[in-house]
């Protein structure tokens, strides 16, 4: 058990190190520059792994998309002007906060419509189950089981 938590702790660290040390490979004539692109690889999603920013990923596009990126900077272009560019080129998946418009509403507003159907579902369901009448039982039915708990409760004096 240590060993397995110990092996996946190196793992952990071992990445980590692998991605600071990609984007160390990167030299910039400015300080602003070196911002930027830090900056712009954080506001980036990988595109292959689409939970992590291009700064965290190991995917080969990831550090295509990161070379990109680099040559972008260094050529003097603006942030915007390279985030317009990404976009332009991958569409606003690449951004990790797209932009709000029609094209894009469904990613902002999907996961709250999502949980409002399941709050009206939900609620219909309960709404239904206790609006249920209760189930009633016919004389011969009383009768069986008054006999049925009169002979349990026999049983259990005489023991």
């Amino acid at each position: 058990m240590i060993k397995t938590m110990l092996a996946t702790l190196l793992l952990a660290l071992s990445l980590s190190l692998h991605a600071a040390t990609t984007l160390e490979q990167f030299k910039f004539d400015t300080q602003r520059q070196t911002d930027d692109f830090r900056e712009l690889l954080g506001q980036m999603r990988c595109l292959v792994c689409q939970n992590e920013s291009l700064a965290a990923s190991n995917a080969d596009l990831a550090q295509d998309l990161r070379e990109e990126l680099y040559e972008q900077v260094a050529s003097g272009k603006s942030k915007q002007d390279v985030i317009d560019f990404m976009v332009a080129r991958y569409g606003d998946f690449v951004l990790y906060k797209p932009p709000l418009r029609p094209s894009t509403y469904l990613i902002w507003f999907g996961p709250i419509l999502l949980f409002v159907i399941g709050a009206v579902v939900l609620a219909r369901i309960l709404r239904r189950q206790t609006s249920l009448p209760e189930p009633t039982l016919s004389e011969e039915d009383r009768k069986r089981a008054e006999a049925l708990l009169e002979s349990t409760d026999s049983d259990t004096q005489s023991s």
